[in-house]
C-alpha cells in the first residue's frame, strides 16, 4: 500500500484533530464528574497515537520540508504512547496496592508523576511543531492563513511554556496542569489546520 505526500499529511492533520477531540471530550466528561468508560477512550487514543507515529514519520521522508516539525509531531506520539500505556496498565494496580499498604502509596504517586511528565513533554513537543508550522503558515499572503499562522504559533508558545513549568516544578507547581494540558490540545487541533503550508511548500 503507498501513500502520496498529499495523502500522507492529510491523514497526519485528520489524526490530530481526531486526538485532539478525544482529549477534549474525556476532559469534558471528566470535569461534569460523568462516569466514563476510561480504558475504551485511552484504548482509542493509544490507537491513534501509534497510527499517528507512523504517518508523521513517513512526512519527514516525503516531505521535503519542516523535517523538524514533523519528527516533533511522530515523538509526541511515541511519548503519548507510554502515557497511555502507563495509564492502562499500572495506574490501577498501583491505587489498589496504595489502598491496602500505605507503604506503597508514594510508589503509586511517582507512578502518577512519571506519567504527567510524559505527557507533558508530548505537548511540548506538539507546541513547538505549531510554532514550526504556524510561523510558516504565518508567511501566507492570505489573510486568514497569515492570522491562522500566528494563532498557531502563539499557542505553541504556550504550550511549550506552560508544560515545561508543570513538567519542571510538578502538577503543584505555579502553572496549572490543566491550562499546560488544554494549551497542548489546542495547539494540536490548529497545527493540523496548519499543515497544507508543508504541501504548499513542496509544489
Amino acid at each position: 500500500m503507498e501513500f502520496s505526500a498529499k495523502r500522507i499529511v492529510q491523514i497526519t492533520a485528520a489524526l490530530l484533530i481526531a486526538i485532539a477531540l478525544t482529549q477534549a471530550l474525556y476532559t469534558g466528561l471528566y470535569l461534569s464528574k460523568i462516569d466514563i468508560p476510561r480504558r475504551w477512550l485511552w484504548g482509542l487514543e493509544g490507537l491513534l497515537f501509534v497510527i499517528l507515529s507512523a504517518f508523521a514519520g513517513a512526512a519527514m521522508v516525503e516531505v521535503k520540508r519542516f523535517s523538524v516539525g514533523w519528527s516533533a509531531i511522530a515523538a509526541s506520539a511515541v511519548l503519548n504512547v507510554v502515557q497511555v500505556g502507563v495509564g492502562l496498565t499500572m495506574f490501577t494496580p498501583f491505587r489498589q496496592a496504595a489502598q491496602a499498604s500505605e507503604a506503597v502509596v508514594p510508589a503509586a504517586g511517582a507512578v502518577v508523576a512519571f506519567s504527567f511528565f510524559v505527557y507533558n513533554a508530548a505537548k511540548i513537543l506538539l507546541g513547538f511543531a505549531a510554532l514550526i508550522f504556524g510561523v510558516a503558515k504565518a508567511k501566507s499572503n492570505q489573510t486568514v492563513d497569515k492570522l491562522l499562522g500566528r494563532l498557531t504559533a502563539l499557542v505553541g508558545v504556550v504550550a511549550i511554556v506552560a508544560n515545561t513549568g508543570v513538567m519542571a516544578a510538578g502538577r503543584s507547581g505555579l502553572i496549572p496542569s490543566p491550562l499546560a494540558g488544554a494549551s497542548g490540545v489546542v495547539a494540536a487541533l490548529l497545527l493540523a489546520f496548519c499543515l497544507s503550508s508543508a504541501l504548499r511548500e513542496q509544489d
